[in-house]
């Protein structure tokens, strides 16, 4: 007797709510390292960021399949088979999961982040020049305004920061990082791929794979891979106060190429290549890699 397949509704609420623990877990990482100096090193703040994707995919991925990633919605869409009808709600849910988890971190963490904004080299005041520094803890930016960039930050030295990390150079890292990315996702799901790993799993090494590319990238442009993770954020810190520093950003237009356009791009081209070096690795009938369903289904696999 085959179990009910959960409603587009349920799926929607597993979004938002996978979403939000990415979110509250990755960006309350990025807080506590960046106004509490609580984290030793970039590893500590990857890690938590690759188990929070782990808790997310184990706890919704029966439902939802556990996207919380416009980009991977995007990519299974394209090349796996999601139902195209059921992109618009799954990203929607994901926007608004990413939303609420940073307003409530912004109403954890508010008195830390006034302390943060008055100390250091010079005071920001938010919402103007500078105040990217404690902005990151939403949004992302290039370069990454944390470790020695936070001193050239406050002091608006902006032709340094603009030299160390070129808008081309953060779009290649975040086009290139959610390529693997998604690659991972196609082929850690593909119960056919001989050398994956035992489906229940799969979570595990997408969340590894992440904190892995955090690792690399996050000194460059704090390492998105995520539409929702970046723009549900940084829509919160632009009415929280910090206006034209989130939105749209120091790098003007380059803030939504690189954050929103690179990650979609990427994801989209990770899937496509897995389909080519395993064409027929998601054969008719099927939704997303290593999901057996009936043609009428709406089941597809986990992603991050």
């Amino acid at each position: 007797m085959s179990r009910p397949e959960p409603t587009l509704g349920a799926r929607c609420v597993a979004e938002l709510l996978g979403t939000f623990l990415l979110v509250f877990f990755g960006c309350g990482v990025v807080h506590t390292a960046v106004l509490t100096k609580a984290q030793a090193g970039l590893w500590q703040v990857a890690i938590v960021w690759g188990v929070g994707i782990m808790v997310a995919i184990y706890l919704f991925g029966g439902i939802s399949g556990a996207h919380i990633n416009p980009a991977i919605t995007l990519a299974l869409a394209t090349f796996g088979g999601f139902p195209r009808r059921f992109v618009v709600p799954y990203i929607v849910n994901q926007l608004i999961g990413a939303f609420l988890a940073a307003a409530t971190l912004h109403a954890l963490y508010k008195p830390q982040l006034a302390a943060f904004e008055a100390g250091g080299v010079r005071a920001v005041t938010r919402g103007e020049p500078g105040s990217e520094v404690s902005a990151m803890c939403y949004g992302e930016y290039f370069p990454n305004p944390s470790g020695s960039n936070e001193r050239l930050y406050r002091l608006q030295k902006t032709d340094e920061l603009a030299m160390q990390v070129p808008p081309r150079t953060a779009f290649t890292a975040e086009f290139l990082g959610t390529l693997i990315l998604a690659l991972a996702v196609f082929a850690l799901t593909d119960e056919r791929n001989p050398g994956g790993p035992p489906k229940a799993t799969a979570p595990i090494f997408i969340g590894l794979t992440v904190a892995i590319l955090i690792s690399v990238i996050a000194p460059l442009t704090q390492a998105c891979f995520n539409p929702a993770r970046d723009f549900g954020p940084r829509i919160f810190a632009a009415l929280a106060g910090w206006g034209r520093i989130a939105i749209p950003g120091p790098n003007g237009i380059h803030c939504f190429t690189v954050y929103l356009v690179a990650p979609i791009l990427g994801a989209i081209c990770g899937g496509g290549v897995y389909r080519w070096i395993r064409p027929g690795a998601t054969p008719e009938g099927e939704i997303g890699p290593g999901q057996q369903i009936e043609a009428t289904d709406t089941s597809h696999p986990e992603g991050a």
